[in-house]
């Protein structure tokens, strides 16, 4: 279920760094997060659908790993952007 291009392209201008951003982890995070949310809502009304909820949980461990690596590279900027997406901060292991 790919994500809407114009929610894309808004969510991606929003965490942009820089002009012509779309590979930084601030914004995969971002994208991820969006599709994350997507994803969730769908579940909510298709309750016995297995193959998404496993697309969900592979995406909620790679936005994980992507936000485990911006903690240990700059951790003001990891605690910005996830008060800003409204993600829960996880203790690492």
């Amino acid at each position: 279920m790919p994500l809407n291009p114009e929610l894309k392209s808004s969510t991606i201008a929003n965490y942009a760094t820089k002009e012509g951003d779309t590979g930084s982890t601030e914004v995969q995070i971002a994208v991820m997060q969006a599709r994350i949310a997507q994803i969730t809502d769908h579940l909510r009304t298709h309750k016995k659908d297995n193959h998404g909820r496993r697309g969900l949980l592979l995406l909620v461990g790679k936005r994980r790993r992507l936000e485990a690596y911006l903690r240990n590279k700059d951790v003001v900027k990891y605690r910005e952007l996830i008060k800003k997406l409204g993600i829960r901060e996880v203790k690492p292991r």
